[in-house]
């Protein structure tokens, strides 16, 4: 498929390849949607084995990023970078900036930030060349704190609605992926009560989990077939696909990772089977609300950020009730709720131009 037949598929408006020569940078950025104003995003790195999957991830993550953002209320379109290098490349530094000069070009249409292998020293760089970046050390900072809150707020609303109670205490849940939001997703739930079944590809996190929390330890395959109350993705996309929507033994499916489903129907297929699936652009919205409330005027205020990320509970619940009501699919109900938004403000806002 070609790259405008897939930006026709997707809806998006603007993609833009990068590369400079001097630092090596091949980095793409996609936009999807700037009705409800510039599109807002973190800047993934990661080593792709071909440029069609950098590509389709860039896709997939802006458009999610769309929803994301008009779910949460942000006056904020959606997009995604990705740049295309190892995690541990020696000129980081430079990269980034190269890419920083890359994003400057497009006049604040694309608002860089943090994503998976990125830092806020990563975005201190980005941000030396331009000035359309969030999540700076003397700002929001790193959003998996924030984010690990509103999924673990999120959690509860799916546990309510699935169980009759928020509360997890004894509740079983296999979390998927260690990283910077998993490991403190599952520190608020170790608070909770919550028994813990956990893997990551990182053995040492496991085995730090294991300790700090009291965790099951499970190899990363066989965390599909864990028995729990809750599966909760933390790590990839594309963990609900055809070879494990039949493998989960849970009620409950509530993480941070995004795009969790390989395709729209397996949505359909876990409400058929029974289980609750929490939306990942609604319960991991924490980031991007923390990241947003940097570009408010008057500057970031932690406080109001959090209040903010709290409605993700009550938001949870309003796209668990329309999924009833209609007998759709909550992944479904989900992107309604976000387009209808859209829509609305589409009467009085279209693509988003700098002035």
């Amino acid at each position: 498929m070609g790259i405008f037949d897939l930006m026709e598929r997707y809806g998006h408006e603007q993609v833009v390849f990068c590369y400079d020569r001097a630092t090596g940078l091949k980095a793409i950025i996609g936009i999807h949607d700037t009705s409800l104003g510039p599109a807002l995003g973190g800047v993934r790195l990661w080593p792709y084995q071909t440029e069609e999957e950098a590509l389709r991830d860039v896709l997939r993550l802006s458009q999610g990023m769309t929803y994301k953002n008009a779910a949460m209320g942000l006056d904020l379109g959606g997009g995604k970078a990705v740049i295309w290098a190892e995690p541990g490349a020696a000129n980081r530094e430079a990269l980034m900036r190269a890419f920083g000069r890359f994003v400057q070009t497009l006049g604040g249409r694309y608002v860089a930030a943090e994503d998976v292998n990125t830092t806020v020293a990563d975005m201190a760089a980005v941000a030396a060349e331009t000035p359309h970046v969030a999540g700076r050390a003397e700002g929001s900072g790193d959003p998996s704190p924030v984010t690990a809150y509103g999924v673990f707020h999120g959690m509860r609303a799916a546990a309510r609605w699935a169980f009759g109670s928020d509360d997890l205490q004894g509740r079983t849940v296999a979390v998927q992926g260690l990283g910077k939001v998993g490991y403190r997703l599952c520190e608020h739930l170790h608070r909770a009560g919550a028994r813990l079944i956990v893997t990551d590809t990182d053995a040492g996190r496991v085995q730090q989990a294991a300790e700090a929390f009291g965790a099951q330890a499970m190899d990363p395959e066989r965390i599909y077939d864990a028995e729990c109350d809750i599966f909760s993705p933390c790590a990839l996309g594309s963990v609900v696909n055809d070879r494990t929507v039949e493998r989960f033994r849970c009620r409950v499916i509530a993480g941070s990772a995004n795009n969790q489903l390989q395709e729209p129907h397996h949505g359909d297929r876990l409400q058929e089977r029974g289980i609750l699936y929490a939306p990942d652009f609604i319960i991991n919205g924490g980031g991007v609300i923390n990241a947003a409330e940097e570009l408010r005027p008057g500057g970031y205020r932690r406080e109001r950020a959090l209040v903010q990320v709290e409605r993700i509970y009550d938001l949870l619940l309003a796209v668990f009730r329309t999924a009833q009501e209609q007998g759709i699919s909550t992944a479904r109900a989900a992107e309604q709720i976000s387009e209808e938004r859209i829509a609305l403000l589409r009467q009085v806002r279209r693509i988003f131009a700098p002035r």
